[in-house]
């Protein structure tokens, strides 16, 4: 097995996911595999608002974090460039939007 250290968020995580937070927002869950994964992704600044509103096309003001050590896992709030189910929204239920976060290496 790689070092933790080494492997991308999408090895780190259980689950990935995204949805909608209403019409206007989306929320990017990803659930760590364990206590070590979740630390090491709740400090990693490849992991802060700033490196994922970069990822996103964002300003770093309009991307939330929220670290639950509870569940292991770390809630990203974004806004949505088109709001849902608008013409030229591609993906109503925004389920497919985790994509840019898989290949971080925290």
């Amino acid at each position: 097995m790689m070092e933790p250290s080494r492997q991308s968020l999408a090895e780190l995580a259980q689950v990935i996911r995204s949805k909608n937070a209403g019409p206007t927002q989306l929320t990017i869950d990803v659930f760590l595999r364990d206590a070590q994964a979740y630390a090491l992704a709740a400090r990693s600044p490849a992991l802060s608002c700033a490196a994922v509103a970069a990822r996103y096309g964002l300003a770093e003001h309009q991307v939330q974090r929220h670290l639950l050590a509870g569940i292991q896992a770390i809630k990203y709030v974004l806004p949505r460039t088109i709001v849902a189910g608008s013409p030229g929204d591609g993906d109503v239920y925004g389920a497919q939007q985790h994509g840019p976060m898989l290949d971080i290496v925290p």
